[in-house]
Formats: structure tokens, sequence, C-alpha cells
């Protein structure tokens, strides 16, 4: 009796995977057919993520010089497709380890900026009154400081290194996603479920976590999701100015900096591949917030 109820328990489970696998299935086809264009940027996104993942692998040191392939031109020869710079390195090589870099620095500076700003969001809105006015204060002078400026200060104080980027855009991050969350848990927090929660009882932490949370994470995620191409081009930036990530590592920004900029004329395409690196990830990953955003919130769900 016991080896049958087993054997009907593996079948249940098995069962209840197929379902779940049928469900995504017939999700991710659903979200493809209604948003094409956001279909599209998760292609491109899911690309990079292939890309950078595989780099060392499918490509060589993007370091290495090669003087005698200096400035080579794209599509000529098969072991350099997008061409050499003036030193010789595989333009192909530092495009996708460029990928590793622009993803690393994108995602955790979205989740580090964007966890912390809805956090403090959460917080001060929850508790209101003195709280929430210093709180709010405080991110409307963050706000004031342009984005770039304000990393380039924190790049000054902290130093070159990759983490110092994550932590210098994550920071730059977190008084939008502050106001996202806090403007949504104003709404909440006076709702009946969370009147009634706290009638019989339960306490901040719980009613924060349980009751309000849950109805932030759809706007958390739009403004998280829109972010990231932000990020991207943010980390670009510093690299290109020369205050991002050391020049020992190939970034798409450093590649537009220096030499992109002084052999242009020459050899155009030492700018062209990293700047339109750069836009299509940037590209994908707004068309892919713009549909996040579109099947996520109600109002927009008919559009």
């Amino acid at each position: 009796m016991a080896t049958i109820g087993q054997g009907e328990a593996i079948l249940a489970g098995r069962r209840a995977q197929d379902q779940l696998g049928v469900r995504i299935r017939n999700g991710i086809v659903g979200f493809c057919r209604k948003k094409p264009l956001g279909a599209f940027g998760a292609a491109v996104i899911l690309t990079m993520m292939v890309v950078a993942v595989l780099a060392p692998y499918i490509t060589e040191d993007p370091i290495k010089w090669h003087l005698k392939d200096s400035m080579v031109k794209p599509f000529t020869t098969s072991e350099y497709l997008l061409g050499t710079n003036d030193l010789g390195q595989d333009l192909w090589a530092q495009i996708a380890n460029g990928a590793r870099i622009s993803l690393y620095v994108g995602f955790l500076a979205v989740a580090f900026g964007s966890g912390i700003g809805g956090t403090i969001g959460l917080t001060s809105a929850f508790y209101g009154g003195k709280v929430d006015i210093g709180i709010q204060r405080i991110m409307d002078a963050m706000m004031a400081m342009p984005t770039l400026i304000m990393a380039l200060a924190i790049m000054a104080a902290l130093g070159q290194s990759l983490n110092n980027v994550v932590l210098a855009i994550g920071i730059v991050q977190i008084p939008r996603a502050n106001r996202i969350v806090r403007s949504q848990a104003l709404a909440v927090k006076e709702s009946e479920f969370v009147m009634a929660a706290r009638s019989i009882g339960a306490g901040d932490i719980r009613i924060m976590a349980v009751h309000v949370l849950p109805q932030c994470i759809a706007p958390w995620l739009i403004i998280a999701s829109a972010a990231l191409g932000t990020a991207i081009v943010a980390e670009a930036s510093l690299s290109f100015l020369g205050m991002g990530v050391p020049p020992t590592q190939p970034t798409w920004g450093g590649m537009l900096s220096t030499r992109g900029r002084e052999y242009f004329t020459l050899a155009p395409w030492m700018a062209i591949w990293p700047g339109l690196a750069i836009s299509l990830a940037v590209y994908g990953f707004n068309l892919f917030g713009d549909s996040i955003r579109d099947v996520l919130d109600p109002r927009l769900r008919g559009t």
C-alpha cells in the first residue's frame, strides 16, 4: 500500500510539473504575441547574457596585442570578425568581454540601488510624520544633484574599481526607487486589509512585509527594469571619462574613450562597434521594461 501511495504521489508531482511547464510556455508565447517589441528586447538581453557567459570560451584574451595585425578592417578575415584596434586587439573579444562588465554592473547596481531605495520608501511611507519628512528631504537633496555628477563624486572619493562603480551607480538609483515605492505604499497602508491586520495585533514589521510590500512589487519591478539601461549608460559614461572600471578591463565606454576617439577618422569601426553595443543593450532593456510595465500595470493591460 505504501508503494502504491508513493507511486501516486510521484505521478501527481510529475503532472503538477507538466502543468507548470505548460503554463510557463503558454505565458511566454502569449507575451511574445501581445508584446513583440518586448520579446525582441528580451531576446537582445538573453543574447547579451549568453555572450557574456561564454566570452572566455569563445574569444581570445581581449587585452592581448597583435601589433602586426593593427587596424584590420571588419569582415575581411575570419580571425578578426569585427576588426582590430591600433594595438591589434580583437574588437569582438573586447565587445564580448565588455558585455560581462556591463551586465555585472547593471544588474548588481540596480539590485542594490532599487533594493535600498525601495526599503527606504516603504519605511518612510509606513511611519510617515517626521520620519517621512526627514527621509524625503534627504532624497530631494540627492535628486537635486545631476546623476553623472553624483556618480563622478562617489568614484573620486572611492577610487577606480569594478565594485566601486557598482556602488556609485547603485547609490544614484536610490532616490527614484524610493519615490516610486513610497507613492504606492502611501496608498496601500490606508487599505482596509492593512487596518484589519493592525486591529488583530499585527506588528509593524509583519504588516510591512506581508501586507504592504507585496502590493509594491509591481512598480518596483517596473522601475528596476527601466533602470538597467540607465545603469549601463552610466557605467559607459564613467569609463569614457576615465573614472570607471580600470583600463586593464575591457569596457564599451573605455573602447570609446581613448583609441575610439583618437583613431576615428582612420579606423571608425573602433568607435562604431562599442557605440552600437551600448545602443542595442539600452534599447533592449527599455523595450523589455516598457512591456513589463504594460503587463504588470492593470491600467495598461488592454493596450
